[in-house]
This record gives structure tokens, sequence and C-alpha cells, in this order.
């Protein structure tokens, strides 16, 4: 099952069921008002969702809309336009060395056993077509892509396997991330606020059923495909590289908190050790280039610029839907 969220009349938009190849959708408010009222009563609601989706995939659902249409208008908004929580791991291996020794830190001791996630803000999720807004080009703007889990209640102390059980939806995130003012940030102690802006999310959250057997030990075991200015920056495979899945990053967030359904766990950042795979983000490729080189070539994000993510099945379809987005200077 597909589920998106179209834009308005208030700020959580209105919930709908799309059909598998994203061209049309079935609002869906007499059934739940938005995704968040559906996750906090999954188990009621969850039947009458698959019914529209079973009559949507049939062609009986004669109040259908053009999806594709209200994602190309720009009035789809992120599934969850407002989360209670963003808890963002850092699963992938590769990843966490190239960014760590962009600031002259090595890998921690315990990575291999200790998640490393951080709680950043949730309050505003880009819907896939919103631009990226910045003041300033010198803030170092990168595009991260990666996945998360949308969960129902979780119990604090839940195990891994109890937490594979919580999650409702899995959904295609841009972490937005600012570079150049990342180090400053961290030296304090204190963790992101500033390098860090609002996430983008996917055109529709997903069940982990249909992802069949790409859905394997919580990981989204398919290549992400990353586009600047239609350019290939690379396409990292989910199920490589991996230290955690991500049933243990929502374990480890439950550690101390119950989490409320509606939270979203981030995998981190798409990343694999094969240079063929590319990358899922600009400092990745730089530090590499910096390697290599002694000069990092590639520029961070400017304005104008645009950046594609998506995702592939097996057979070619798309399964979150893309997120396209260009860089515009906030409040131009």
């Amino acid at each position: 099952m597909k589920l998106a969220t179209l834009k308005g009349p208030g700020r959580d938009g209105t919930l709908a069921v799309v059909n598998r190849d994203l061209t049309l959708a079935v609002p869906a408010s007499g059934i739940a008002p938005t995704l968040q009222a559906a996750l906090e009563d999954w188990d009621a609601v969850r039947p009458r969702l698959l019914d529209v989706a079973e009559s949507l995939g049939c062609g009986g659902e004669r109040h259908a809309i053009d999806f594709a249409q209200a994602l190309a208008d720009g009035r789809v908004a992120a599934p969850l336009p407002r989360a209670y929580e963003w808890l963002d791991g850092s699963a992938y291996r590769p990843h966490v060395e190239r960014v760590r020794r962009a600031r002259g830190a090595s890998l921690p001791e315990n990575f291999a056993t200790d998640p490393l996630m951080y709680q950043g803000g949730a309050g505003r999720m880009m819907g896939p077509r919103d631009p990226i807004e910045a003041l300033s080009e010198d803030w170092g703007i990168d595009l991260e892509g990666e996945v998360a889990a949308v969960t129902g209640d979780v119990p604090m102390g839940a195990s891994p396997e109890a937490c594979l059980g919580a999650i409702r939806l899995l959904v295609l995130v841009n972490d937005i991330s600012f570079r150049r003012l990342i180090p400053k940030e961290l030296e304090k102690g204190f963790g992101f606020v500033n390098g860090k802006g609002a996430n983008a999310l996917g055109p529709v959250a997903v069940t982990p059923d249909e992802l069949g057997e790409d859905w394997a030990g919580g990981l989204v075991r398919r290549p992400l495909a990353c586009h600047v200015n239609g350019a290939w920056l690379g396409a990292p495979d989910g199920g490589r590289d991996a230290v955690f899945g991500l049933h243990q990053l929502v374990a480890h967030a439950a550690r101390t908190r119950h989490l409320a359904a509606g939270t979203l766990v981030g995998s981190g950042t798409f990343s694999n050790d094969a240079a063929a795979a590319g990358y899922a983000c600009l400092l990745e490729k730089r530090l590499v280039e910096q390697v290599a080189t002694g000069t990092a070539t590639t520029p961070f994000l400017g304005f104008g610029d645009t950046v594609r993510l998506e995702i592939a099945g097996r057979r070619g379809e798309s399964v979150f839907g893309a997120i396209e987005q260009r860089v515009v200077r906030a409040g131009g």
C-alpha cells in the first residue's frame, strides 16, 4: 500500500491512497483525515485503506485524481508534513568514515555496537517538489539521500525484533545539510541545529511489504539514484555496507523513551565502499577528490541547482516516487 498527503486544507494536509504506478490517488479523509491520524489508529484504519488500494488497483475508484499531475503541480506534501520526532541514524560505515575524515575525526570505537544518532527538527517536512531554501550559498548546501522508517507507538526498551513489527511505513528522504556550518557547531559539543535544513520526503510512504524481498534485515536493498543538475552523482545500494538495520535504529531511539506513532527514524546517507556506486551526498565525492588529487573540484549546491533522488524496484517502477527540488534563496 502506498499513502500520500495532498496539500490543504489544514497544515497536515489530506490523506490519500495511491496506486502502485503512482498515477492515481483517492483522498481518504473519510477513513482518516491525515496520515498522522491513521498511524494513531493503525490496526482499525489499515484494512479500510487496503480496501481502497485494492479497488484503485483494479480501476474501480470513480473519485480518483491524477496523482502524477498533482505531483507536477506541487500539490503533494510530505507524507508527514509534521512529524513528532525526526531521529536520524548513520548506519552506513563508508559515509561515516569519509565524513569524519573531513573534520579530522576517526570512526568511533563502538560504532559497530552503539548506533550514531541525532535528533533533528521535524516541525516542517518539505514536500517532494518544494524548493530547498537557504540564505547563503556559503553555507555549503548538500543533499543526503536516505530512507526512514515511520513508526507506530513503540514502548521504551522495545527489542529490535519488536521494533521491526512497529515499522508501519518507509519513506525516501533528502536530509539537507549545510556543510560549512556543521564543524563549528559540533565543536560546541551539543549537536546539530543550524547545520541541518528542513528535510524533504518522497511523494509516497509505503508499507514494507510493497518492497517484497528488497526489504530484509531492516534495510531497503535497492540502489538510490542521485542526480544533481541532471548529472549522475551515484546510486549506492541500501543493502550494502550498513552496520545497522532500521529496526535496530528504532530500538536504539526507544532505549530511554517511548516513541509516539508518527516518529521518523532515518537510516543515514546511503553509502558503499565500491567507487562505482558513486555517492548520495556531495561531501563524500569532494572528500574522495581531495584524497585522490589534493583538491575537491565538485561544488556544493548553489541557487538554481536541482537535485533528484529516486529508488527503482526490480521492474523499474518508482518505489517511493522521486524527490525533485531546486535550490532557491530564502525570501527571494
